[in-house]
């Protein structure tokens, strides 16, 4: 985003009320970015900001679905990065509505923007990283949106056909994979422990392979790669270092 915009600068004061506990300073100046927009980019800012400020999970939906009716109308490069964000906060509301199969259905949609085989970083061979986009603010996107599919992985999805009409197209959308509930919860184990004792080596090497774990091969071969380092340094208790090579040899992440 431009920062000599007005419209950014006000957010971006806005973003300093917030961090400084100013929450009604923050909202006005939102406001007022919201009010002098000159177009659809700038008002899919404000409203982006201006969605946190809301009293109730109703019109923080409205200003969420008004941002992304903004960035549609835009549909060029200056909001392609926008779209992971835009269809999280969806899903955060819904989710607060208790409109699961809703949640779920722009959890998806975050997903499939976040492998978007046309944005992001690229090595040198020119394969996109999708794990080195946007640094730290990429990665809790990532990990919130894995978080969502994990907790509305049980909705219905024919909730939601009557209500919108663009199903996910992520490559292979239909066969995400995400860990099936038990060697979830075997993962989960071994992290409390490491946890427990701060193993800060094998957190820093696991977490973020685990938290950000959409379902794609990509990311079943992550998080197996990041579990096998911390098998083959072997500085783990005898029980862990057993559970971890049965975790690791677990057909879930062959």
């Amino acid at each position: 985003m431009d920062p000599e915009l007005p419209v950014v600068r006000l957010c971006g004061k806005g973003m300093q009320a917030e961090a400084e506990g100013r929450a009604e300073v923050a909202r006005e100046l939102f406001q007022q970015a919201w009010d002098i927009a000159a177009d659809d980019y700038e008002a899919c800012i404000a409203a982006h900001y201006l969605a946190r400020h809301q009293k109730s999970a109703e019109e923080t939906l409205r200003w969420n679905q008004e941002c992304l009716d903004r960035a549609d109308r835009v549909a060029d490069e200056r909001v392609r990065e926008f779209y992971p964000s835009l269809y999280l906060n969806m899903a955060h509301a819904y989710r607060r509505l208790g409109r699961r199969a809703l949640a779920h259905h722009y959890f998806l949609r975050a997903a499939e923007r976040v492998c978007d085989p046309a944005g992001g970083r690229h090595d040198r061979h020119g394969q996109r990283d999708h794990y080195d986009h946007h640094g730290q603010y990429g990665d809790w996107n990532r990990f919130a949106i894995a978080e969502g599919l994990r907790a509305t992985a049980d909705a219905v999805p024919a909730e939601v056909s009557d209500e919108v009409s663009d199903a996910p197209t992520l490559p292979g959308a239909a066969a995400l994979q995400p860990l099936d509930a038990e060697l979830d919860g075997r993962i989960r184990e071994l992290l409390a422990r490491w946890c427990a004792r701060a193993d800060l080596k094998a957190l820093g090497l696991t977490l973020p392979a685990y938290l950000g774990h959409l379902g794609t091969e990509a990311d079943r071969v992550r998080l197996r790669s990041a579990l096998h380092m911390v098998h083959a340094a072997r500085w783990l208790p005898a029980d862990e270092q057993t559970e971890l090579g049965a975790v690791i040899g677990a057909t879930a992440l062959r």
